[in-house]
């Protein structure tokens, strides 16, 4: 069922093993969900003065655009960021990262990067007709391409901008709710815990190129150890999700043929109930399994989506029932 497959890999349901890639078969390419990856790692202003700092504010936005077909990075997206809180950079921070003081002086605030971002991001959906994991983005064609953040850690966004975001008042880009963490998955994968990026790629027999701590560096050496273990037989899958609700569901969920067979026939087998609605009922749900479940409903009204070849009707002419997952 297709349904059932989509959920498993993008690791909503668990499988009872996990076999990591065997050396002898190692470098077979599996067949991936996501056909672009855009890898993150920021760099932010940090102090080793012993103390407590809980206002950490990126100073270095990178991102580059890993091809899982070819291997090869498409684009990429750098940003120095001005830090408003902390505007002077500690000299352990300097030297941690090689970012000077009139870099950060003379890049943009948090907010204007983010709209900078949020232009590359739209530029490289229109060059490679692409959208996210969410189905939040809206292709310009019928024959599109799934794309995935990658970060190393959940620090990245689900901390990081997460709170500075929060701090300073700033509109997030819902894509940025949903990523992959590939330290958690290299540790699943391999089966070993790694010693940080550069450990896990000397493990993988890929030696770090450039800087450690650069932010751009470090975005170009996750994705060359994401295409590794790709080649191993790693299959991406999404890891964290921060969307929560509310959310418009379109009409056609309850009523449709679509609706009422694959997706309550996979409901039924997985959950023992038929339709969205009584799984969300059961006694004795937590929270997570049924932010869980609301996650689940909406890549399937993705995948459907894009197996009709009618998104934009299946994603913007929603119906009057609203589902938040904030109360659960």
């Amino acid at each position: 069922m297709a349904t059932k497959r989509l959920a498993r890999q993008l690791g909503l349901i668990r499988r009872k093993s996990i076999a990591p890639a065997n050396g002898n078969l190692g470098r077979s390419k599996s067949k991936q969900l996501f056909d672009y990856l855009i890898v993150i790692d920021f760099e932010s202003t940090c102090w080793n003065d012993g103390k407590h700092h809980h206002s950490q504010e990126i100073i270095e936005f990178p991102a580059v655009l890993l091809n899982t077909s070819t291997g090869q990075i498409d684009s990429e997206f750098q940003a120095y960021v001005q830090p408003q809180e902390h505007p002077i950079l500690s000299e352990f921070c300097m030297e941690l990262t090689g970012i000077k003081q009139a870099q950060v002086d003379e890049g943009v605030p948090l907010k204007i990067c983010l709209s900078q971002f949020c232009k590359w991001i739209h530029k490289i959906q229109q060059q490679k007709n692409i959208i996210f994991a969410t189905g939040v983005s809206e292709p310009s064609a019928s024959e599109v391409k799934l794309c995935a953040f990658v970060t190393w850690s959940d620090w990245d966004l689900g901390v990081c901008l997460e709170y500075e975001c929060k701090r300073k008042q700033l509109l997030k880009p819902v894509f940025l709710n949903s990523w992959i963490d590939l330290r958690a998955t290299y540790k699943l994968f391999y089966r070993r815990k790694p010693k940080g990026l550069s450990g896990a790629l000397q493990e993988v027999g890929i030696e770090f190129s450039g800087r450690e701590h650069s932010g751009l560096d470090d975005s170009r050496n996750t994705a060359l150890l994401a295409w590794k273990m790709i080649r191993d037989g790693c299959v991406m899958k999404i890891t964290r999700s921060l969307n929560k609700g509310p959310f418009l569901l379109p009409s056609w969920t309850w009523n449709s043929d679509l609706a009422s067979g694959d997706q309550h026939a996979f409901l039924q087998q997985e959950f023992g109930c038929g339709t969205y609605r009584t799984l969300l009922q059961k006694p004795n749900m937590s929270k997570q399994e049924k932010g869980n479940i609301l996650w689940l409903t909406m890549v399937w009204l993705s995948l459907a989506c894009l197996q009709r070849k009618n998104y934009n009707d299946c994603m913007l002419n929603t119906a009057s029932q609203t589902v938040t997952t904030e109360k659960f």
